[in-house]
């Protein structure tokens, strides 16, 4: 089994600070063999919230997969947006933009979906779904194949429809090909889990889409700070939610859901 701790939009220089130190105390107990965070780690992509940012990976379990969202985009500073776009990323979190992790039991693929010449919006292109089909493709039946993206595969009822990834059913159609299995994202600040065969029809198919909401930023769109830890084996995927309580100064757990493998993909419990 392996246990993978979900973050996401993190957004240093508009965090709660009260949340830092019990994340960080969280994420430790629980003691993930990787720590995954889907994006936003600045709020505005400034040199001292990438410090900031880098510091607070640095106190978090080793490996990690950590991915651009669109707030490490310089929003402002113009010449920086379309021609060093990720600079700052690159100096401060990683050079790779889309690193990955593998070992016996779990293989994962971070891809960038954020871009120079959209704000909010996210897109994934041909190129970078050819890469994945390269790194997954054929994989043993055993190895769970998991990708990291910032912007969603899925959105939940009565969310706008624009949030999703642009040319997604393109994508889609790929990672079918190479059996993934689960899809990890965030942007929303929302927690929510599905199948992709609710929206993508492909015959034989269906990953599990799994949103994670915002896990320290002060911008919680209505729903508590929280995040994912999913425990991942071949037939079996338990994906449990840890959200904020302030009166316990903590991250407790607050309900899990469990999936077992099909000759189709993946179905709930």
């Amino acid at each position: 089994m392996r246990i993978i701790a979900h973050l996401s939009d993190l957004h240093f220089g508009r965090v709660d600070e009260a949340l830092l130190e019990p994340l960080r105390l969280r994420v430790r107990e629980l003691a993930p063999h990787l720590v995954v965070v889907s994006g936003d780690l600045t709020q505005r992509a400034r040199p001292s919230q990438f410090l900031a940012a880098r510091r607070y990976l640095d106190s978090l379990p080793q490996p990690q997969v950590v991915v651009p969202g669109n707030h490490d985009v310089p929003l402002y500073n113009v010449f920086q947006r379309f021609f060093q776009p990720f600079h700052k990323y690159r100096r401060f979190i990683n050079e790779d933009l889309e690193p990955g992790f593998c070992d016996e039991e779990i293989a994962v693929v971070g891809i960038n979906t954020s871009r120079s010449f959209t704000w909010k919006e996210g897109s994934i292109n041909a190129g970078q779904v050819a890469k994945v089909r390269a790194k997954l493709f054929g994989g043993p039946a055993n190895v769970a194949k998991i990708i990291v993206t910032h912007h969603p595969f899925d959105v939940p009822e009565g969310r706008d429809e624009n949030q999703l990834v642009a040319r997604a059913e393109m994508a889609m159609k790929v990672f079918a090909e190479c059996g993934a299995d689960i899809l990890l994202s965030g942007h929303l600040h929302t927690t929510h889990t599905t199948h992709s065969a609710e929206r993508y029809r492909i015959p034989g198919h269906s990953a599990l889409i799994v949103q994670a909401g915002s896990a320290t930023s002060t911008r919680t769109r209505g729903e508590s700070n929280s995040f994912n830890v999913l425990h991942v084996t071949p037939g079996d995927i338990r994906i449990d939610r840890y959200t904020w309580e302030p009166g316990k100064n903590e991250f407790s757990h607050a309900g899990s859901e469990e999936f077992s493998r099909a000759s189709e993909g993946w179905h709930r419990k």
